[in-house]
């Protein structure tokens, strides 16, 4: 995992990452996911389904795994959410003990 390169949606306006909030209820707030792409093509196609009238808002970076750990904790993640099937979409959640 650590040499592997991932690849996140982040916005344009504010610099925000594209989380998951599992078991949250609209208007709640609760523990956050980073959500992560194992392709550029992915997360495009994420964005395309699933935000298509706002996709021209967010940006698609890399990040390598070394990075990863350092971003979870200034960002205050609890771990990372890994997209599976972005059109579904489909998430394997990792704890952040269990993503570095």
């Amino acid at each position: 995992m650590l040499s592997q390169v991932y690849y996140l949606i982040r916005s344009r306006a504010d610099g925000k990452y594209l989380v998951a909030q599992p078991g949250v209820s609209a208007g709640q707030t609760g523990a956050a996911y980073l959500l992560m792409f194992r392709e550029h093509f992915d997360a495009l196609s994420y964005l395309n389904t699933h935000g298509s009238n706002v996709a021209d808002r967010f940006a698609v970076e890399s990040i390598t795994g070394n990075q990863l750990k350092a971003l979870l904790q200034r960002w205050g993640f609890v771990g990372v959410g890994i997209v599976q099937d972005p059109l579904v979409p489909t998430v394997e959640f990792l704890s952040q003990g269990s993503a570095s």
